[in-house]
């Protein structure tokens, strides 16, 4: 697990001193540079029973049921209070029982604190708990998060996959292996047909493999064919940050992923480096719905080369 000290130093090791490119074009830096001032939260009703609350750093859905609210994801930090009156305009309450983490990334974990110290139980894979309770480096980014009070922790766990019910909703939540990072979930209100996929899936950019908490393309192809193949044509599906998603959407972030994990890998027996593989166009088709491949390709190949062995003919 990345999160154990040893191992990130042995991954720092192995890395070196890499230098994100262009940061600036990264959802992930805006989260962790937002400015600290009110904002407004929008409203977006799924279903009978669930909201997409949007405007915190990253799209929460709230489910309500009769013994409580669930909440997918909790915006940044110094947006928790707006987003948490939203939720008290949705339910009559703050009252919350249970708050998934999709992973450990700061605009999906801010409201951990708040609701962790009202006894909401914090859901998240394993190795996202590890990651919250553990000093972290992201080498790209060249920062240093700090380790959550242990209030903000998630104190229900799992490796696999697990249900709930919220009322008679069934909710269905398991893990997407390593992909964006390696505690990426989806969480999956069955009945509904809505289907929560984080940062596995974005919107108008390219989905990042963040290497230093164990993300990598080829696992974000896995994930994404993962999430395709739990959907229907019917599904709607909540990506990360942006608006609702499809099926065929999944499909065709999927056939990319494919389509560059593979022209990677060739790049790399040539012999090429990530600036070679910019400069040659090797994401050019995909860069007018993406936007900029900077930090894409610059993390897709320092994870790629944690994973030559997979891969197979490069060393």
């Amino acid at each position: 697990m990345f999160a154990a000290p040893g191992r990130r130093d042995v991954l720092r090791t192995l890395l070196g001193g890499a230098a994100g490119l262009a940061l600036g074009a990264s959802a992930f830096r805006r989260a962790a540079f937002a400015q600290h001032r009110p904002v407004s939260i929008s409203t977006r009703r799924l279903h009978d029973n669930l909201v997409l609350l949007s405007g915190a750093g990253g799209n929460v859905v709230l489910g309500v049921g009769p013994d409580g609210a669930v909440m997918v994801n909790g915006g940044l930090r110094e947006h928790s209070a707006d987003l948490l009156q939203a939720v008290m305009g949705q339910t009559g309450s703050t009252r919350v029982r249970y708050l998934f983490n999709t992973d450990w990334h700061v605009e999906h974990t801010g409201s951990n604190e708040s609701l962790g110290r009202e006894g909401a139980t914090i859901v998240a894979h394993e190795n996202t708990r590890q990651y919250l309770g553990a000093e972290m480096f992201v080498e790209w980014q060249h920062r240093t998060y700090r380790s959550l009070p242990k209030p903000a922790l998630p104190t229900r766990t799992f490796h696999t996959s697990d249900t709930m019910m919220l009322g008679r909703e069934r909710i269905e939540y398991g893990h997407l292996g390593q992909a964006h990072t390696d505690g990426d979930i989806y969480v999956f209100f069955r009945d509904a047909n809505i289907l929560v996929a984080g940062d596995v899936l974005t919107v108008g950019t390219y989905p990042l493999a963040d290497y230093t908490s164990g993300g990598w393309l080829g696992g974000l192809v896995t994930a994404t064919k993962l999430l395709f193949d739990l959907a229907n044509d019917q599904t709607r599906v909540v990506p990360g940050t942006g608006p609702v998603q499809t099926r065929a959407d999944l499909k065709v972030q999927h056939d990319m992923l494919v389509t560059l994990r593979d022209r990677v890998g060739k790049m790399m027996r040539q012999g090429m480096g990530a600036e070679d593989m910019l400069a040659a166009g090797v994401t050019k088709e995909f860069d007018e719905r993406c936007g900029s491949p900077e930090v894409f390709l610059s993390t897709a190949y320092r994870g790629m080369w944690l994973h030559v062995r997979e891969l197979g003919g490069i060393v």
